[in-house]
């Protein structure tokens, strides 16, 4: 059984004197642990569709099931990261990853120790005492990533989450954030405008159109086992193949 679903999810929005669609009856499933990117031209309405997932907007008509049940009124646990990393700066990189169970009051030993491991496991650990200011682009999106992963959300949401970084930073800290989700096992949803970074990360992708959005096209990526990394993917003979299927896709 697929882990959620998006069931003919619409989206109006209404002024006084017109209403717009945004998004008109899109429906897909994704598989428990699969990396998932939606694509589409600026507007279309990509993160919008986002905040539906986390229950952050409700839509004008359809639901969200996950294993089977309606979660329209009651959302699941979601990790959300931004395209800032929207870390405190007058507090400690501990105390950055830890504030997330501290606002849920779910503070426990077991998940204390699992942000230490984290931390050890991604090379943060030394620098637990530092402040964002002293970090680099990459490092920041890391602890940002441990910090959403902390409270051990059933999905991951990642809203053009490398957007802020520079080109070089980008292919680095992507590389590093998928080896976390995959090694996590998170069922990851992610919007970008980057279509290389979709191909490199992704287990699959969907292309909205123009708005009102609607799916065009649902592509399944795959690659041989030896490019096993976003760095490693965009050298697949393959990748070129991806790129031109999906720009064809997009009204751009």
């Amino acid at each position: 059984m697929e882990k959620l679903e998006i069931k003919d999810i619409s989206m109006n929005y209404h002024t006084l004197n017109s209403e717009t669609t945004a998004l008109k009856d899109i429906t897909f499933n994704v598989a428990e642990s699969e990396f998932l990117t939606i694509v589409g031209p600026s507007g279309c309405g990509k993160s919008t569709l986002l905040n539906i997932i986390a229950g952050l907007l409700k839509p004008s008509y359809g639901e969200i099931i996950v294993d089977g049940k309606s979660i329209n009124d009651k959302p699941p646990q979601i990790g959300y990261m931004f395209q800032k990393d929207n870390l405190f700066d007058w507090l400690t990189v501990w105390e950055n990853v830890t504030l997330g169970l501290k606002i849920q009051n779910s503070v426990t030993e077991q998940k204390i120790r699992k942000i230490e491991d984290m931390l050890k496991l991604y090379h943060l650990w030394e620098f637990k005492n530092h402040y964002p200011k002293e970090l680099s682009g990459g490092m920041r999106q890391r602890v940002a990533l441990i910090r959403t992963l902390g409270i051990n959300p059933r999905f991951l949401i990642l809203d053009e989450p490398f957007s802020a970084l520079d080109y070089q930073t980008r292919l680095s800290i992507s590389d590093e954030v998928f080896k976390i989700i995959k090694k996590e096992k998170k069922t990851t949803i992610m919007v970008t405008h980057d279509i290389s970074e979709a191909i490199s990360m992704s287990d699959r992708i969907i292309v909205l159109s123009k708005r009102p959005a609607i799916i065009k096209k649902d592509i399944k990526i795959n690659f041989e086992n030896t490019y096993n990394s976003p760095l490693l993917r965009r050298k697949a003979p393959n990748f070129r193949i991806y790129f031109n299927s999906i720009w064809k896709e997009l009204d751009i």
